[in-house]
C-alpha cells in the first residue's frame, strides 16, 4: 500500500505542476500533508515536516547567501567580461546562444556546485534569450542536463556518495568513466545545436543588425510616444535625448550593420563592441559597478570557490562569510547594503521558499517510509535471470530512483542492495557504483533538487514547462551515457 501511495503522491504532484493547477510551492506541501493523512500517519504530521525542514535548512541557508553573493558579483561587474567573451561567440544567433549556454554551464559546473551553476548560467544568457524572443525552457533544460552530466565530478556529490556507501575509491569509480561522460557532455551540446537550429527556424536567421533594427523602431516609437504626450520645449528635448543614445549605440551610423562590419565612420566601434553594449544585459554605466575592485572580487570569489572544494567549513558558512564581505567592501554605506539587499530579495524568497516546501514533500516520503517501500518494490521486482547483468539493472533504476528520491536515499538506501545483488552473480561493486551515475542528467531536474528552484527561479520559469520539455532530452542523455558505459566495458 505505502509503495502505492508513494508513486500516486509523486505522480499527483508532477501532474498538478505541469497542467498549472497548483503552484510548485502549494503542491510540494499540500500533496504530501494529504497522503500522510492517506496513510494514516496524519498525527505525525509535524514531526516528519521538522525533520524534513532541519534536513534541508543548511542548503536553503546556502542558497540565500549564494543569491546574495552572486547577485552582488553580477551588480558590481565581475560576470561582465565573461557575457562579453559568449556574445562573441554567441552574437544574435539562437543557435550559438544555446551551444554558448551548454558549454558555459559544463565549464561552471567544474565548481561541483550546482546552484552556482544555474546562477552564473542564468546570469549571463538570461537578457540574450530575452532580447531576442528565445524560449527560456531551451535555457533551463539545456543548463540542466549539462550540469547533471557534470554532477558525477568526484567533488560534485554522487561519486562521493557512492564512494562512501560501497566502501570504495571515488577516483576508482570517476575515472574509467571519464570516456562515457565525455560522450554525455557531447550529447548535451550536439542537443543544444539541434534545439538552437530549431530556434533558429522559429525566429529566423537573426543578425546584429536585426536586433539594432528593432531596437531603433522601440526608441523610435517611444520618442512619438513622448511627442505626443509632451508638448513644445519638453517634448524637444525628450526626443533629443533619444536620438543621442542612438547614436551612441550604433556608433554614429543611422542605420543597423551586418554582425562583424563596422558600425558607421570615423572610428566609430565596429559590431563585436556594438553587441556587447546592446545585447549583455547589464548596463556597462549602471551605478553599481566597481571596476576598481574587480581584481578583489574575482580573488574572494576564487578563494571562496577553492574553499568550498577542499571543504575547509561547510558551505552555508563559506556562503555567509563571502557575502558579508562582499557587501561590506563594495558597499561600504548600510543604505546601499540594503538597497542591494532589497534587489535580491525576490529571488531569496523564491528559492527559499520551494526549498522549504520541497522539505514537506521528502519529509513525508521519507517519515512515512514510502521511500524505503517503493526501493524495495523495485529492488524485489528484478527478475533473477538479470543477476548477471545488474550492473546495467542499476543503471535502467537510476534513472527513476535518483529523480523521484534525493541522492543520500538512492546511494544510502538502494545501492548497497543492487550491489549486494550483483556481488551474488560475480559483478564488481566498482560497475555497478558507475553505473549509478548515469542517471544524474534527470536528477538534475528532480522536484527533490534544491538547485533546480534556482534555476526555474532565475530564469522565470514555470517548473512544470521545465519539467515537460526537460525529462525527455535528459533521459536521452542519461541514456547515451550508458550506453557508452557498455559499449566500453566501463558498466
Amino acid at each position: 500500500m505505502l509503495t502505492i501511495l508513494g508513486f500516486t503522491m509523486i505522480a499527483t504532484f508532477l501532474v498538478l505542476i505541469m497542467m498549472k493547477k497548483m503552484s510548485p510551492i502549494a503542491a510540494l506541501v499540500l500533496i504530501p500533508a494529504l497522503f500522510c493523512v492517506f496513510v494514516g500517519k496524519g498525527a505525525h504530521l509535524g514531526d516528519y515536516v521538522i525533520e524534513g525542514v532541519g534536513t534541508l535548512a543548511p542548503t536553503a541557508a546556502m542558497l540565500m547567501f549564494a543569491i546574495v553573493y552572486f547577485g552582488v558579483m553580477i551588480d558590481v561587474g565581475l560576470f561582465d567580461p565573461v557575457v562579453r567573451g559568449i556574445l562573441k561567440f554567441c552574437k544574435a544567433d539562437p543557435m550559438r546562444i544555446v551551444v554558448g549556454t551548454a558549454l558555459l554551464a559544463a565549464i561552471v559546473s567544474l565548481d561541483g556546485d550546482g546552484s552556482t551553476t544555474f546562477m552564473i548560467t542564468v546570469s549571463a544568457m538570461y537578457p540574450l534569450y530575452k532580447r531576442l524572443g528565445m524560449s527560456l525552457v531551451v535555457m533551463t533544460g539545456v543548463a540542466a542536463t549539462a550540469n547533471g552530466v557534470m554532477n558525477t565530478l568526484p567533488w560534485g556529490g554522487p561519486t562521493a556518495r557512492a564512494a562512501t556507501a560501497l566502501k570504495l575509491d571515488a577516483g576508482d569509480i570517476f575515472v574509467p568513466m571519464i570516456p562515457a561522460l565525455a560522450v554525455g557532455l557531447v550529447c548535451v551540446i550536439a542537443l543544444s545545436y539541434v534545439l538552437g537550429l530549431r530556434e533558429r527556424k522559429r525566429l529566423g536567421v537573426l543578425s546584429l543588425a536585426d536586433v539594432l533594427e528593432k531596437e531603433k523602431e522601440r526608441e523610435k516609437e517611444e520618442e512619438n510616444e513622448n511627442e505626443t504626450v509632451l508638448v513644445g520645449a519638453g517634448a524637444s528635448s525628450g526626443s533629443g535625448d533619444g536620438k543621442v543614445r542612438l547614436a551612441k549605440a550604433t556608433g554614429g551610423s543611422g542605420s543597423g550593420t551586418e554582425a562583424g562590419a563596422p558600425a558607421g565612420s570615423g572610428g566609430g566601434p565596429d559590431a563585436d563592441d556594438v553587441d556587447d553594449v546592446r545585447l549583455q544585459g547589464l548596463d556597462p554605466d549602471r551605478p553599481t559597478l566597481r571596476p576598481k575592485l574587480y581584481w578583489f572580487n574575482a580573488l574572494l570569489t576564487a578563494v571562496l570557490i577553492a574553499a568550498m572544494i577542499m571543504e575547509l567549513l561547510p558551505i552555508p558558512v563559506l556562503f555567509l562569510l563571502a557575502a558579508a564581505l562582499a557587501l561590506t567592501v563594495n558597499f561600504p554605506h548600510i543604505p546601499d547594503q540594503r538597497e542591494r539587499l532589497a534587489a535580491h530579495a525576490d529571488n531569496v524568497l523564491n528559492v527559499s521558499g520551494m526549498v522549504f516546501a520541497a522539505a514537506v514533500f521528502t519529509g513525508v516520503l521519507q517519515g512515512t517510509g514510502m521511500v524505503d517501500s517503493m526501493a524495495k518494490w523495485l529492488v524485489d521486482g528484478i527478475p533473477d535471470g538479470m543477476g548477471p547483468h545488474m550492473a546495467l539493472v542499476t543503471g535502467a533504476l537510476s534513472l527513476p530512483l535518483t529523480y523521484f528520491m534525493s541522492n543520500d536515499g538512492f546511494y544510502f538506501g538502494v545501492l548497497p542492495v543492487l550491489a549486494e545483488a550483483g556481488a551474488a552473480h560475480g559483478v564488481s561493486p566498482l560497475e555497478i557504483a558507475r553505473a549509478s551515475l548515469v542517471g544524474q542528467p534527470l536528477h538534475m531536474s528532480s522536484p527533490l533538487v534544491p538547485a533546480v528552484y534556482v534555476l526555474v527561479g532565475m530564469a522565470r520559469v514555470d517548473f512544470g514547462d521545465h519539467t515537460k520539455f526537460v525529462v525527455k532530452w535528459a533521459v536521452l542523455t542519461s541514456l547515451v551515457v550508458l550506453g557508452a558505459g557498455i559499449l566500453f566495458g566501463i558498466i
